[in-house]
């Protein structure tokens, strides 16, 4: 008899909030098109050391994605791979690797979404700070410029070391997509669509092919520290979203 993950089978309701908020984070990313059909996934650590986590099921749609489909995960079960649940092989080898290595990635979003994609395909893929919001990202992403193919594991591996600056929780992965760091869902998703938003402006102001108004170093810096600080935004969006498909009598919470 094959044997199974434990880590992979288990559904429990020790950790209901967090397998919500993660459920509405994939119904609202589907709903803003950051989807890319049944692949790309989330992740939300679930105990101190952020060894343990939730993560969408193999290649589901973001848009059927329930609390309870959320498979519970732990990156020193040598089994996880194995069970009839397992994740997919490119989430377990980006996802699990970040986990790993990075205590500090609470939750870790990793998606294409249009206009950060596009800004990962271009040979310079820095974004001036134009705007208040390309500013919030002033000096706050890592560029990865060493796309290597799909995320095995040794692409997780590579991409984690990268991830080491606390500071910097957005990863621009040249050649692929985003990946984005947070203390918990809603900052995480809170930072997304923040980032999604600053590339799409950056990327249709740069299509004008007009000059760009580019803030000095020292207002983008002051800019991206005041929001960085500003109070309870992302817990307020993210308490909207949910409200908005509780008020809808979407399923995401089951």
């Amino acid at each position: 008899m094959q044997a199974q993950s434990t880590s992979t089978s288990i559904r429990i309701d020790a950790h209901h909030q967090e397998r919500v908020d993660l459920a509405a984070a994939f119904r609202w990313a589907a709903r803003l098109n950051f989807h890319e059909a049944v692949a790309n996934h989330f992740s939300l650590a679930i105990d101190s050391g952020g060894r343990r986590f939730l993560m969408n099921p193999d290649q589901r749609h973001f848009s059927l994605i329930k609390a309870s489909d959320l498979l519970l995960l732990d990156v020193d079960d040598p089994l996880t791979m194995q069970g009839d649940d397992a994740p997919d092989i490119t989430a377990w080898g980006l996802h699990g690797m970040v986990h790993r290595h990075c205590p500090h990635a609470r939750c870790v979003m990793h998606l294409h979404p249009i206009f950060s994609t596009v800004l990962a395909s271009l040979a310079d893929s820095s974004m001036p700070p134009i705007d208040q919001n390309t500013a919030t990202f002033y000096q706050r992403v890592v560029i990865d410029d060493g796309f290597g193919g799909l995320a095995t594991e040794i692409e997780g591996e590579r991409c984690a070391k990268l991830l080491s600056d606390p500071r910097c929780k957005v990863m621009l992965m040249g050649n692929h997509g985003v990946l984005i760091l947070g203390d918990s869902v809603a900052d995480t998703f809170n930072r997304l669509f923040y980032f999604e938003r600053a590339a799409e402006t950056y990327i249709r102001a740069l299509q004008t092919g007009q000059p760009l108004r580019v803030l000095s170093a020292e207002i983008a810096e002051k800019t991206a520290s005041e929001i960085e600080s500003y109070p309870g935004q992302s817990t307020k969006h993210f308490n909207d979203l949910k409200e908005i498909l509780n008020n809808e009598g979407s399923n995401y919470a089951l």
